[in-house]
């Protein structure tokens, strides 16, 4: 699933011809679907991938009745209704009803956040209510950490309701589409977590046969969850097949393309072409249309990528075995023979299931009602609990919010008509396109300037409350990664808190809390020195909250005494914070290195310019050195390159002049 730009890398990467074992039997191909069969294309960013992916609606047998959906309420709690719930946004919205954001206002629960699905029975074929009733049911049964909770099902005369979790994480797929591919070690943990949910599923006789990114949900901590069992079949045997002709084209494991009966080793399949495509940022089978994409499934030889390790493609191999009787977990020991392959090798299985195992990205939340990884087509609306005519008869994910994708590094040239110029997505969510910074706050005089943003003291006019605002011209920086990191680590004591954020299209506001206290570097220079105590005590706290960045993945890259600041005028080591992550970088290389110069000169690490290598975390290390030395003998910084401005990323001050 390349983005665009990077469509040329992949067909330079070096691959080696996987056999994949065939019988002729398998190699035959059933017709296509009729249009009548197909109806029902999943709704995709058509930006995020060059060719969207549809999932193929089940064409069941026998169905001849209508079947009522009975009330399913959450234990230890009373029957629910549709006026127990405070609608507060919409998240989705497809060819049978919506999905929204709603709080609980009545029952012991009260104030719990959910997502409602709700459907409208007039919309509904004979078919999808079967489907309604299959993924409810399915729901109500299931009990796994990694599998979507449903928490009440209920129904009026016209509409049916699913309240089901909500979890502010987005999708997988958002996820993979920003960054185009893992590590190995991101998808090994996914993986995992996955393993244990299909397992779970199959143990109760379901095959999932949906299994794709965008049914893979994420929660504010980063562990996963699947959903979407619309397409879902319940109460197989092992020893029994299913017939039907569905899924996501491809995902589909041979056997369900070749319809001649699948089992829930098909669900492995579509693990294995999950795993590729999480590793190589690319589909394994995925011709020009749909019958070419079939064939590929069947007969294709499978080209291996050589920078995969040896235990990713030994896993790939056995997990791409089109004789679903020889594939990788399809044996007796079901998942007991995936989670002995040595790509798991590292995997505490008893704590993964324990959720004790740190995810290796936390996504960006911030209040718990906070929108910001679905697609602002949807939030944007007002709530109203009336599904109607969608753009088109292809949207039935209806549980999946349609993530953003905001965009990575991106320095657009200054707009002439700041109404036309692109809002931050997350600003979007807070304050939609049409509320400016100067509606709530008043600026008052400058607090600081630097190289690509200043910084002024604002009052918010409703509550006459002292702010700081940070002012950037997008222009100069992509304040994005800015933006997550303060939005995900800004409630540590030690990090400056982001209240809230404004985007005019040519400047983006960060209003943050008032540092009365003034910089350390004032302090300094007021003080002239610092007892040892003292520079202890300051360093202790700086060291505490750089270590907590450190092990979330994020490294300053431009820590000095002038973005340490005091809250107040006390003093008090407590009372310090660590501001302007202009220059922060959340690592995402599998071996923690950081590739792009930032930083300011007299507090730089010499790894910058080892040009060769990349720098490490130890720049914040050494970072802290030159401080402590500043701290205690009042000087900032080493004396060669003393009182230089920040340096950019493509501005590097040539060899290491400065030491200790």
């Amino acid at each position: 699933m390349p983005i665009a730009h990077l469509l040329e890398l992949w067909k330079k990467i070096e691959v080696e011809p996987m056999e994949i074992e065939t019988t002729e039997e398998e190699l035959k191909l059933d017709p296509e679907p009729t249009a009548e069969e197909t109806v029902g294309e999943g709704k995709c960013d058509p930006t995020l991938l060059p060719k969207a992916r549809s999932a193929v609606p089940a064409q069941e047998e026998g169905i001849v009745k209508e079947i009522d959906i009975s009330h399913h309420v959450k234990e230890g709690f009373e029957k629910a209704d549709p006026s127990q719930f405070e609608l507060l946004k919409v998240l989705g919205q497809g060819s049978y009803g919506k999905v929204f954001l709603v709080r609980k206002i009545k029952g012991s629960d009260a104030g719990q956040l959910y997502a409602m699905k709700v459907l409208k029975k007039a919309t509904l074929k004979v078919r999808d209510r079967v489907r309604s009733k299959m993924e409810r049911d399915i729901l109500a049964e299931v009990n796994h950490p990694f599998i979507v909770k449903l928490h009440y099902a209920f129904q009026t005369e016209g509409k049916l309701y699913l309240i089901l979790d909500f979890l502010r994480g987005g999708d997988l797929f958002t996820r993979l589409s920003k960054e185009v591919m893992f590590t190995e070690e991101d998808v090994k943990f996914y993986l995992a977590e996955l393993a244990l949910a299909l397992d779970h599923l199959h143990s109760l006789g379901i095959i999932y046969r949906d299994l794709k990114p965008e049914n893979i949900l994420l929660d504010e901590e980063g562990h996963i969850k699947i959903t979407d069992f619309g397409l879902s079949k319940e109460a197989i045997d092992h020893d029994k097949r299913a017939y039907s002709f569905c899924g996501t084209i491809e995902y589909m494991a041979p056997e369900v393309v070749n319809r001649r009966g699948h089992t829930q080793s098909a669900d492995w399949w579509s693990f294995g072409v999950l795993m590729f495509e999480m590793l190589t940022g690319s589909l394994p089978f995925q011709g020009k249309d749909r019958k070419e994409t079939m064939a590929l499934i069947l007969k294709a030889k499978l080209g291996m990528p050589q920078f995969l390790s040896m235990e990713a493609q030994s896993l790939l191999r056995a997990l791409f075995k089109r004789n679903p009787c020889n594939r990788l977990g399809a044996g007796i020991d079901g998942v007991e023979e995936i989670k002995r392959h040595p790509f798991f090798v590292t995997i505490d299985w008893n704590k993964l299931y324990r959720k004790e195992i740190k995810p290796p990205f936390k996504p960006a939340v911030g209040r718990p009602e906070d929108t910001f990884h679905f697609d602002p087509e949807f939030t944007a609306r007002t709530p109203t609990d009336s599904p109607g005519v969608p753009p088109s008869a292809n949207a039935h994910h209806l549980f999946r919010g349609f993530s953003f994708v905001a965009s990575s590094l991106v320095q657009e040239p200054p707009q002439q008509d700041v109404h036309k110029a692109t809002v931050h997505p997350i600003v979007q969510q807070l304050h939609g396109n049409n509320i400016h910074f100067t509606d709530g706050y008043e600026i008052k005089e400058d607090i600081g300037v630097g190289s690509y943003s200043v910084c002024k003291r604002c009052v918010h006019k409703a509550t006459d409350a002292e702010y700081a605002v940070k002012v950037i011209d997008k222009s100069k920086r992509d304040p994005s990664e800015e933006i997550e990191i303060l939005l995900r680590y800004g409630q540590h004591p030690n990090i400056i808190t982001l209240k809230d954020v404004y985007d005019d299209g040519k400047s983006v506001y960060l209003v943050m809390e008032l540092m009365r206290g003034g910089e350390l570097l004032d302090r300094i220079l007021r003080q002239r020195c610092f007892s040892e105590r003292e520079a202890s005590d300051v360093l202790c706290t700086i060291a505490r909250t750089m270590d907590y960045l450190h092990s979330q993945g994020v490294v300053h890259r431009d820590l000095k005494p002038s973005n340490i600041l005091y809250v107040d005028e006390s003093g008090n080591p407590e009372s310090i914070r660590i501001c302007d992550f202009g220059f922060a970088k959340q690592l995402r290389a599998e071996n923690g290195l950081l590739m792009t110069p930032c930083y300011t000169a007299n507090f730089v690490a010499p790894e910058p310019f080892w040009r060769t290598a990349a720098y490490l975390v130890g720049v914040t290390v050494r970072s802290d050195a030159i401080r402590l030395l500043c701290i205690q003998k009042g000087s900032c910084g080493s004396p060669a390159v003393r009182n230089r401005p920040a340096t950019s990323p493509g501005e590097t001050a040539g060899p290491e002049t400065a030491r200790l």
